[in-house]
């Protein structure tokens, strides 16, 4: 199911031309880790949505990085983790990369990459799992709820009109880029709570912070790529990182099993890429038990170590 209609083109306006909105920094590609990880204390009034609104990270990437913690009230002084590190995706390192597992989009310029927590399409209606391009940036967009949303809507009870002007009951928020893929956009939102989880009819949701500096920064035709990856593994100097994403909040043997099969083709493929890495076995089955979506050193590249050290031992000149 899509989140609008074509008729949604005609009710938005031509995108204006303003100077790009302070957010998300641009950080230089080296390896494949990106950021860092971070702690602060709560405050009595925070809630896990005003957090994720303030730092732009999605509601799930909190929950799993800090089990036990109550999401509603987590209570003053509490310390908890910003996680803030990811693992780039396994994908072309060009225009967006949205990774459905993760609830995180990744949007690599020439000076590096920024990447974003996202909002995707339920189980029902889940978002597609293709290629794209951005075909048009939409500023200040109405909303035709296509007749399938609005037919959803009236089995609740709830009366959707047939166009929801710009404002700040528009579920589309201030800024949306269209996709070449028929009735998808990466918008923003008139609510916090939804980031970083399946609430969406297909379209990509992003905090109205975010959406109004992504929207300035990506040109029209740039790709965008969809995937589907719980399971990150990626090299930062020698040293091997693991990241992973619980694909439903029950683990049960099945979902685990299917984990520990995607680590090892992960595994597998790193290897061929990188010969003479060892792994923490202990480290391995600390990530896929906990599926929290940290980050999590696993091993590292010790013969390739080994062979320079020999090397710049050879190049040395006797005495």
């Amino acid at each position: 199911m899509t989140c609008f209609r074509r008729g949604l083109m005609a009710a938005c306006l031509l995108f204006s031309t303003q100077a790009a909105l302070a957010g998300q920094p641009v950080m230089p590609i080296k390896g494949d880790l990106i950021g860092h990880m971070e702690t602060m204390k709560t405050r009595y009034e925070d809630t896990f949505a005003d957090i994720g609104t303030r730092n732009s990270i999605g509601y799930l990437e909190l929950v799993h990085a800090n089990p036990g913690v109550d999401p509603w009230l987590p209570g003053d002084g509490t310390q908890i983790t910003l996680p803030e590190q990811h693992i780039l995706p396994d994908a072309p390192r060009k225009g967006i990369v949205i990774n459905l597992a993760e609830f995180r989009l990744y949007y690599y310029s020439d000076d590096g990459v920024q990447t974003y927590p996202v909002g995707v399409g339920t189980e029902q209606n889940p978002s597609p799992l293709t290629q794209a391009k951005v075909t048009m940036r939409l500023e200040s967009p109405a909303w035709y709820p296509p007749t399938s949303v609005r037919e959803e809507y009236e089995k609740n009870g709830e009366q959707l009109p047939l166009m929801v002007p710009p404002g700040p009951e528009n579920p589309l928020g201030p800024y949306a880029l269209k996709l070449s893929a028929k009735g998808y956009l990466i918008h923003g939102t008139n609510k916090k709570f939804g980031i970083g989880m399946q609430v969406s009819h297909g379209c990509i949701r992003m905090y109205n912070d975010d959406i109004s500096q992504l929207v300035f920064e990506v040109p029209k035709g740039t790709p965008v790529q969809f995937v589907k990856q719980p399971v990150k593994v990626g090299m930062s100097g020698n040293e091997v990182w693991l990241e992973i994403h619980r694909p439903k909040e029950e683990m049960d043997k099945a979902t685990k099993d299917q984990l520990w099969k995607d680590v090892m083709q992960k595994m597998d493929k790193l290897l061929d890429k990188h010969p003479g890495i060892e792994f923490q076995r202990h480290a391995v089955e600390l990530a896929v038990d906990q599926a929290d979506g940290v980050p999590r050193l696993v091993g590292e590249q010790v013969r390739q170590m080994a062979q320079n050290h020999d090397k710049e031992t050879d190049d040395k000149p006797s005495l």
